[in-house]
């Protein structure tokens, strides 16, 4: 296997608790740690109010960290305009980091794609939209990233073959997830990354992790297994508000990752000769 640089996402989801100005910090401090893409979310809530009314229209599971009354008014709390998805655009332009969004229905998926970021993420819950992947298919010339949380195997063959027949598979990127916050080690079932290289490494663009967890040691055996985008969450203080800053990285963390996937990286190969030199003295040295 060949080893790059993996490219290191920074999901900074609902960790800005609604605020421009918090998400441009967050943006900063991300830049300085090393990430490459930081990355958002956009939904329309009035087709998702539609679609899961009695979600949106019920309190918050987790009121403690809720931002409304309902569901809902959380969400709304949360959700960036289009006006402010195009300023944060323009701001990780001018720092030169990458900007990206998951997108969660159409409507949204045409006002990020108008913004043309190089890359664009399908989350786990929205990779069965087949409306919203094929307009992105036949309208977005970009990255395609896509979630595989809460999806059988059946359905990523599925969404394969989508690709396959659209003629961008050569564009798409498959990341194992498992959806939970935060995801206990025992269920995040990291050698699916061996079964998606298997099945689908000659034919998609590449494979990514994205991580729910605690701690980073998962990441870097995932980047050993051949994952060539490792996303995590990112916060200013894991002690915020929300229910995200428990599982993000900090930007100290998040360097720490960068640096160690950046050691492992030069570690991974084969001698190239049966004495390395720096072994030789302690050959002459200590060898019976």
């Amino acid at each position: 296997m060949n080893y790059k640089r993996p490219i290191f996402i920074a999901e900074l989801c609902c960790n800005h608790m609604g605020s421009v100005d918090l998400a441009k910090l967050m943006i900063d401090l991300a830049k300085k740690s090393g990430v490459d893409i930081v990355k958002f979310q956009k939904r329309d809530i009035h087709t998702w109010e539609k679609r899961k009314p009695n979600i949106y229209n019920s309190q918050h599971p987790n009121v403690n960290e809720a931002f409304g009354k309902t569901y809902k008014e959380h969400r709304k709390f949360l959700e960036f305009s289009f006006s402010e998805h195009k300023e944060l655009k323009k701001y990780c332009d001018d720092k030169k980091i990458g900007y990206s969004a998951s997108v969660w229905d159409i409507k949204s998926a045409k006002q990020i794609c108008s913004l043309n970021p190089k890359m664009i993420k399908v989350a786990s819950p929205c990779n069965s939209n087949y409306e919203m992947l094929e307009w992105l298919c036949d309208n977005y010339s970009g990255e395609i990233h896509v979630s595989l949380g809460m999806t059988s195997k059946e359905d990523i063959d599925k969404i394969v073959k989508f690709f396959i027949n659209k003629n961008r598979a050569k564009d798409l990127y498959l990341y194992t997830c498992t959806s939970g916050y935060p995801v206990q080690y025992e269920d995040m079932c990291i050698l699916e990354i061996n079964n998606l290289i298997k099945k689908y490494g000659k034919v998609i663009k590449g494979i990514g992790f994205s991580g729910h967890h605690i701690g980073t040691a998962v990441d870097i055996s995932a980047y050993t297994l051949g994952a060539t985008v490792i996303e995590r969450h990112f916060t200013l203080d894991k002690s915020l508000k929300g229910t995200d800053q428990k599982v993000a990285l900090t930007k100290e963390e998040f360097e720490e990752l960068i640096l160690n996937i950046d050691n492992v990286r030069k570690a991974l190969s084969y001698k190239n000769k049966d004495v390395l030199d720096v072994e030789i003295k302690n050959k002459e040295k200590l060898k019976w």
